[in-house]
């Protein structure tokens, strides 16, 4: 019997209460067409009810598409996610709370599969540990619908744990580049190396099926068998999409350079124009030292790559991306979660592995609400919950995080000879009394003894025994009314407090070769 059936065949495979997990890294590895027939299917007739989506990733182009497909009351049940804030018609389902709605740490839910395909009862990690996603505050939770436990504090050895439990999967929905009429899978235009395999062992092991989509169908046995990511043995149908439906990233159909079948010319990429952001990752790249393994969240934390690119020396660290790429260039906007001129791409999964076990050396994540105990909030603005995608496997495990951003929100600012000056005040506070969602616990990384930095134009503040304490100071500014006045607490203030370096206010730098030199091991 042929596994090669069509989109609207394969949504007719999806039943009520379905758990239905699907592999997206935004539109990467996301099977749009599938979706849309899973729309349209149950807009014509209903069905099928109340179904449970999982994916690790945000899943969506922000408009459409991704997970947007699924945002219909009566279709969903229950959202099991890393993050939403790609698709908003379902963030809006979770902020009018009419779903159940769960928000899980993104490599938590990357290295699941495995645990669920292996019979185990589920990950067991201290990834979470005083955040929102401990039992003891929300367990994840982020709706008032809902009871289930679905994160458990468990202790091993007198020692406290997190476990994400393990749960059955009725569908898994992947996908590939390729499929050969038996099904094998391969990923040659692909960006990353996603949670295919796991995931269909996953399905194929509880009892579920297997639903693949791809761009290219091949006759059997013509792949070579290294090339193969899912045997066809896992898969039980594919789907052959157009290619408007199979988008390599949520900007890109289709570039070569991403999939790391060709380099392309970096010296090509232009220099971040100067500004206050420009300022805040020259700051944030002083902290970058050679023979070192770097990862880069999305926003102001992408440009320390484009600041260590126009300065000479990104070549001396080696920049990560929590999708499993390694070397050249994180890619931003549109094509986040991708790299030019990877030097290796691994599964996204076996990646957290490392990242979860403190490999990082460094990280540069974004800076969205802070208060004084060190906390930060990235997941969850006033009434929208996101989610908070690798971020909290991310800050927890690395061995230094730099939070970047600006210390108000919409600001303006005027520059004169190497001096900051505040022209218009933003109009909403980053430091607040108590953030609204703990995406990062200051009390876990003080335990735990990690050095943390909060970098913004106007000052840094650095994470210790005592709290949030203010270190550097921006040169031209008055520190009662420019940064003080601007916080709703009073931070520390260090002893030995110093003056941000006046020539990262310049136009041109060209200082952080030198440093990193003093820095060489």
């Amino acid at each position: 019997m042929s596994k090669i059936i069509t989109a609207d065949q394969a949504a007719a495979l999806i039943k009520d209460e379905d758990t239905v997990a699907w592999t997206t890294i935004g539109m990467s590895y996301f099977a749009e067409q599938i979706a849309q027939a899973l729309e349209k299917r149950f807009l014509e007739t209903g069905s099928p009810k109340n179904i449970t989506p999982v994916h690790d990733c945000g899943c969506g182009d922000g408009k459409d598409a991704g997970m947007a497909h699924l945002a219909h009351d009566g279709l969903v049940k229950r959202l099991v996610s890393g993050h939403t804030g790609q698709a908003p018609k379902m963030a809006q389902m979770v902020a009018d709370d009419r779903i159940e709605a769960y928000l899980l740490p993104q490599g938590v839910l990357a290295t699941l599969w495995r645990q669920i395909a292996g019979h185990k009862p589920g990950v067991i990690t201290k990834v979470g540990m005083g955040t929102y996603v401990d039992p003891r505050i929300a367990g994840g939770r982020v709706t008032s619908r809902g009871a289930d436990e679905l994160v458990k504090l468990i202790e091993i050895e007198d020692e406290e744990w997190l476990l994400y439990k393990s749960f059955p999967v009725d569908v898994a929905v992947i996908r590939g580049t390729t499929a050969d009429e038996n099904g094998n899978l391969t990923v040659e235009e692909e960006a990353q190396i996603s949670e295919g395999l796991p995931m269909a062992q996953a399905a194929k092991n509880t009892g579920g099926i297997v639903i693949a989509q791809v761009k290219y169908l091949a006759e059997a046995h013509s792949l070579h068998p290294k090339d193969v990511r899912v045997p066809g043995s896992l898969v039980d149908y594919v789907v052959v999409a157009e290619p408007e439906n199979h988008k390599q990233t949520i900007a890109t159909v289709y570039n070569p350079g991403l999939a790391g079948n060709t380099r392309v010319p970096l010296g090509a990429i232009p220099p971040m124009a100067f500004s206050e952001r420009k300022l805040i990752a020259r700051r944030a790249a002083m902290e970058l030292r050679p023979d070192t393994l770097v990862n880069l969240g999305i926003g102001v934390p992408d440009g320390v790559a484009s600041v260590a690119a126009e300065e000479g020396v990104v070549k001396q660290f080696t920049l990560t991306t929590e999708l499993g790429t390694y070397g050249g260039i994180p890619a931003s906007g549109g094509d986040f979660g991708a790299a030019w001129n990877a030097e290796a791409i691994i599964e996204h999964h076996a990646q957290f592995d490392f990242y979860d076990g403190g490999g990082l050396d460094i990280a540069f994540l974004g800076l969205a609400q802070a208060d004084a105990r060190g906390n930060l909030n990235v997941s969850k603005f006033g009434p929208k919950v996101v989610g908070p995608g690798g971020f909290i496997n991310i800050t927890q495990s690395a061995k230094k995080v730099v939070f970047c951003g600006t210390l108000t929100a919409g600001a303006k600012f005027a520059f004169d000879q190497g001096k900051l000056k505040v022209v218009e005040e933003g109009r909403a506070r980053k430091f607040v009394s108590e953030v609204d969602h703990i995406t990062f616990s200051g009390d876990i990384a003080r335990q735990n003894g990690q050095p943390v930095l909060y970098i913004t134009e106007r000052a840094v503040f650095e994470l210790r025994e005592s709290g949030m304490t203010l270190v550097e100071i921006a040169p031209g500014l008055d520190l009662e009314k420019d940064v003080l006045a601007a916080m709703d607490f009073r931070p520390h203030i260090a002893d030995d407090l110093r003056e941000m370096p006046v020539e990262l206010f310049e136009e041109h730098w060209g200082g952080l070769a030198a440093l990193m030199a003093r820095h060489k091991r």
